[in-house]
């Protein structure tokens, strides 16, 4: 007598496995974003709050503006 096999049906599978694959991009991607954040304190250390070109690595400043109130 042949022994039963339980197994799941192949779509059921494929839906399993893109949930799993999902799951461990998700944490690649929780992985990089703590290493970029920690990259732009270090930055920030280094050159003050600045917004960077990425196409050349130039920098400038970030300047607050300051509210001011109109006198009526």
């Amino acid at each position: 007598m042949a022994e039963k096999v339980n197994k799941i049906t192949e779509e059921e599978l494929k839906t399993i496995k893109g949930q799993q694959q999902q799951i461990q991009l998700s944490d690649v991607l929780k992985q990089v974003n703590v290493a970029l954040n920690n990259t732009k304190k270090e930055l920030e250390e280094k050159y003050g709050q600045v917004n960077i070109d990425l196409k050349d690595g130039s920098f400038k400043e970030i300047v607050e503006e300051v509210a001011t109130e109109e006198v009526k």
